[in-house]
């Protein structure tokens, strides 16, 4: 009670020390602030002399400031005041520095800037000086009240500290007596007994179970005596028990950590028999349904035969069936059907009647071995059983007992979880696959301005198929786009929306846009369809590149959304990376794409890839792109075909089974000779249109297409027709000659014309239709001055006769 008293007298102090401070600290802040505010009142007012003294602006600036501090300055001097008369007297000089500075400060600048001479007479300065004083004078009376405060708390802190001073002396004083008494009460009373059951404690720790401690405590002492004796009694008998929870303890728990790392279903097996031979039985088995080999759901107990999978002794010459081999279900199929399986427990081979009816062949020849005790535990999930696993015990082993069949049937049910997540995973990984390549090109459609290669890898984590995609899309003029693209993701998701976005980019390029509008397109689609523009999310996303090759002008037009550029392999063997922008991924939104132009040399290749190619988390991206750099070089030299360089491609960069799918698509460019296509400007002039006939006839007698020229006089007639009348000029006629035969006709008009069905006395509205009847195709694109319409025809075939 007296070093209470000391200590409350002494914490009092110390509380009352600390509101002192902190007073005096709040007194020494409202002084602070109150000579700030001093100091604003005095620039206003310097400042404001000076102006009106030397009419110069240099002093406005300044002025300004001051007093637009000053009202925020003094409501936070009204705010820190001490006392309701400090506050009082803070707010007073809020009001009349207010009042100065609206009612004196501001009209006086006012009038010297407008030059009048009453800013600087003698009455308004008096005036303001008057004013002035009076603010001071509040000033003054602030500080000096807020000085006296801080004295005065100074002078209760110095007696409040010798307060404490005396307090604690006296506390520490009697605390050390205390503890000097009860100290050595402890220790007699307490210590020694306990030290002397420590040392009997260490002795029965190094397994001496004869220690016991003599009765000569009282109370909690003698208590904790019996209780030491009762312990080191017990502990003889239990010993052998706990060692035993220790070891399957420590099984479980290794089987926890062993069982089900990977998702492969027959290394799970494996690991199971691994962790269960030689340390809980000396042969093990497991045998699983074929159906969940193969990814199905289970099947009730007894419909579909089990294949063994994985089997481990510690011997080999054990007369059990092998792996690999179809065996039947060593578990009583129940009553109920309904009912999952039960585990088999037979103790004593050799006792059971039951089992050995029930498996007479086997039976005889596992008996000669030496088994004699076995349990069967079925590997369940969801009430359906995937399969079985069989501990076997032989020879001098101890048979199993009741309590293994927990410790059977626990291990089974951890293998089971990781066998059915395997399984689970192989479904939906084979689902992916069979999704992905329903939805990727089977085959790359024949064009005539590249030759193209490709190849696709998907992943083999347990990630999941990924959602890379390539694409090879025939264009009017005989031109050709090529897109690679990737969708963020794995698994059912990330091949849905790549399908999504492909069927996309297919419908999009047949509307002929430039590549950095089809990816602005595109961008906004990608932002309304779901799972796929959620890449702010961290679930899903995507990029592309788009380019586009013409034949005709050898140039290549491509733009990026996120995806890596392309390299160019010119013929002469050189490997060029493509700079240019490589654009937001797509679902971003906002940012604009932009075009690269590329003009091609005939002979070069394309080369188009996804990330997994040459990132990964082994693979840094710049030594990824050196490595896809010095195998095209390598590709060049060797003078191979696409083919062959794009395994030789994949051979050099995928050393180990990637992380992520992996897209390459190789395209070497052709080019249309100046002999394929002609080029003529027409006049807008409708008497032009037989000229173009004429002229169209000529250049297919020259190609030896005779055949084609009375359709083709046809089109280009309403064509050239529909462009002089609806268009605008310049207008132009070009026709190709390829795999197909072309007819375009160029205007600078940007209105698209549209198929529609004239009525019986209609004048017009035939021509399109007329057009589209009599060729394979037909369509328009637009450009950046104007429009093309175009058709194409298939060419005659040889020795046809019509």
């Amino acid at each position: 009670m007296l070093v209470g008293v000391a200590f409350g007298v002494l914490f009092r102090s110390v509380g009352d020390m600390r509101e002192a401070n902190l007073a005096e600290r709040h007194s020494v802040a409202a002084e602070n602030q109150a000579r700030l505010v001093d100091n604003l009142v005095l620039d206003v007012e310097t400042y404001q002399r000076g102006f009106v003294i030397t009419r110069q602006a240099q002093f406005l600036l300044p002025w300004k400031i001051a007093q637009g501090h000053f009202p925020t300055q003094a409501q936070e001097l009204v705010r820190i005041s001490t006392s309701p008369a400090q506050r009082a007297l803070a707010q007073r000089i809020a009001r009349d520095g207010t009042s100065y500075i609206r009612d004196y400060s501001v009209p006086v600048v006012t009038m010297a800037q407008r030059g009048d001479p009453r800013a600087s007479s003698v009455a308004v300065t008096v005036d303001g000086k008057r004013r002035v004083d009076a603010l001071r004078a509040l000033f003054d009376r602030y500080t000096t009240a807020e000085g006296s405060a801080v004295t005065a708390r100074e002078a209760t802190t110095d007696s409040d500290a010798r307060r404490a001073g005396i307090a604690a002396g006296v506390g520490i004083a009697a605390s050390v007596l205390l503890i000097a008494a009860y100290t050595g009460y402890v220790t007699r009373v307490i210590v020694w007994p306990v030290r002397r059951a420590a040392h009997l404690a260490s002795r029965l720790a190094e397994g001496d179970l004869t220690a016991r401690m003599p009765r000569t405590g009282a109370r909690e002492i003698g208590q904790l005596e019996t209780a030491f004796n009762t312990m080191a009694g017990s502990l003889e008998s239990s010993l052998e028990q706990a060692q035993e929870a220790h070891r399957r303890l420590r099984l479980l728990y290794d089987a926890g950590m062993a069982v089900g790392t990977t998702l492969d279903m027959t290394r799970t097996a494996r690991e199971l028999v691994g962790v269960s031979v030689p340390r809980f039985a000396d042969f093990a088995t497991v045998d699983l349904a074929v159906s969940v080999l193969e990814g199905e759901e289970p099947t009730p107990a007894g419909s579909t035969p089990l294949r063994r999978v994985a089997g481990e002794g510690v011997l080999d010459d054990v007369p059990l069936d092998p792996v690999g081999a179809l065996v039947p279900s060593a578990l009583p199929l129940p009553p109920n059907r309904r009912s999952g399986p039960t585990a088999l427990f037979v103790p004593d081979l050799r006792a059971s009647s039951a089992w050995q009816a029930a498996h007479p062949q086997e039976a005889e020849r596992l008996l000669g071995y030496g088994m004699n005790s076995l349990i069967a535990a079925p590997l369940t999930e969801q009430g359906m059983l995937m399969g079985t696993v069989a501990f076997w015990r032989f020879r001098a082993s101890k048979p199993f007992e009741k309590e293994d069949v927990a410790d059977a049937e626990e291990l089974a049910l951890k293998a089971a979880g990781a066998i059915d997540n395997a399984r689970r995973y192989t479904r939906e990984r084979e689902t992916a696959l069979t999704l992905q390549r329903s939805l990727l090109p089977q085959r790359l459609p024949a064009q005539p301005a590249v030759e193209v290669a490709h190849r696709y890898l998907p992943t083999s984590t347990r990630a999941g198929v990924g959602g890379d995609w390539l694409d090879v899309i025939p264009l009017s003029g005989t031109r050709v786009a090529l897109v690679v693209g990737d969708v963020v993701g794995h698994g059912v998701h990330a091949s849905a929306a790549m399908g999504r976005l492909r069927t996309a980019v297919r419908t999009l390029a047949d509307v002929d846009l430039p590549p950095d509008e089809l990816l602005t397109h595109l961008d906004d689609l990608v932002m309304h369809l779901p799972g796929v523009g959620e890449a702010t999310t961290g679930e899903l996303g995507a990029t592309c590149l788009y380019a586009v090759y013409d034949p005709v002008s050898r140039r290549c037009s491509l733009a990026g959304a996120g995806h890596p550029q392309p390299f160019v392999l010119a013929p002469d063997g050189t490997v060029t990376a493509v700079t240019g922008h490589a654009g937001p991924p797509l679902g971003v939104g906002g940012l604009p794409f932009e075009t690269t132009e590329l003009e091609l040399a005939p002979g070069s290749t394309l080369a188009l890839y996804s990330d997994g190619l040459v990132h990964s988390r082994e693979l840094d991206l710049d030594h990824g792109l050196d490595r896809l750099r010095d195998a095209l070089v390598s590709t060049a030299r060797s003078a191979g075909s696409l083919d062959a360089a794009c395994d030789a491609v994949m051979d050099a960069l995928l050393t180990a089974p990637p992380s992520d799918d992996v897209a390459l698509l190789l395209a070497r460019t052709r080019a249309l000779s100046s002999d394929q296509v002609v080029t003529w400007d027409i006049p807008v002039d409708p008497e032009y249109v037989a000229r173009a006939r004429t002229l169209t006839t000529e250049r297919l007698e020259t190609w030896d297409l005779e055949e084609s020229s009375f359709v083709t006089e046809l089109v280009v007639s309403e064509l050239v027709t529909n462009a002089i009348r609806y268009g605008r000029p310049p207008i132009r006629l070009r026709l190709i000659r390829d795999t197909s035969l072309i007819c375009e006709v160029s205007d600078g008009s940007s209105t698209a014309p549209h198929m529609r069905r004239a009525r019986s006395f209609d004048e017009g509205g035939r021509g399109l239709l007329l057009v589209a009847q009599l060729t394979q195709r037909w369509g328009t694109r637009h450009g950046t001055a104007g429009k093309t319409i175009w058709c194409e025809q298939a060419l005659p075939v040889p020795g046809r006769r019509w």
